[in-house]
């Protein structure tokens, strides 16, 4: 077995695994704009009351 043939596998999964890490970094990318444009055009109080039962759910104070 030479020096090539043992480093040729390695490409595949390199390549792969750049594919999986950007595909991840674009859907999360897109869910924070879908959070972030969700929450801009909500009203007001629709946002406030749910962070404010977010954090009564999680026992921390906010009173």
């Amino acid at each position: 077995m030479n020096a090539s043939s043992a480093t040729s596998p390695a490409l595949p999964a390199s390549t792969s695994a750049t594919r999986s890490l950007l595909l991840q970094l674009a859907a999360g990318a897109a869910l924070g704009l879908v959070v972030l444009y969700g929450v801009a055009f909500s009203e007001s109080s629709l946002a406030h009351n749910a962070a404010h039962d977010v954090r009564h759910i999680t026992v921390k104070p906010c009173h």
